[in-house]
């Protein structure tokens, strides 16, 4: 009598369910994570031990190292730059202007722009600063 040995059978992992779930987990947190919106230049902005970190849902105004000003995405001079003010804050709910300028931008520039933002409708300024490479000092 012969007797036949069991063949030895491998044992197959499916992967495909844990691929799956892989996948539904990456397009998820890409999905659900937010996006900033920065500018298409370089901002040097000045260094502060009591910066804040704030979320950015409101107008945005960008000012370069040159003098160049950039209300959003679209480029502005400072004639017009009021005009554009109001008409981005007649919908808001919240009239808050966020000013990102560049470190070596004159401080008349600056203040020339929050001036004509506050006679434009804009009832909160926040000058974005960034805090130093060390953090914050207590």
């Amino acid at each position: 009598m012969k007797l036949t040995l069991p063949k030895n059978k491998r044992t197959v992992l499916n992967i495909t369910p844990l691929i799956d779930v892989l996948f539904i987990l990456i397009i998820f947190f890409v999905v659900s994570s937010t996006f900033l919106e920065q500018p298409g230049f370089k901002l040097d902005l000045p260094k502060a031990q009591t910066s804040e970190v704030a979320r950015v849902e409101k107008a945005i105004l960008n000012i370069s190292g040159e003098g160049k000003l950039f209300l959003g995405a679209d480029s502005t001079s400072l004639e017009k730059l009021g005009e554009q003010i109001r008409k981005s804050m007649e919908n808001a709910t919240e009239k808050t202007l966020i000013i990102n300028a560049d470190e070596k931008v004159h401080h008349g520039l600056v203040v020339s722009v929050m001036e004509i933002a506050r006679s434009n409708n804009v009832e909160r300024l926040v000058v974005s600063t960034q805090q130093p490479e060390g953090g914050p000092e207590k």
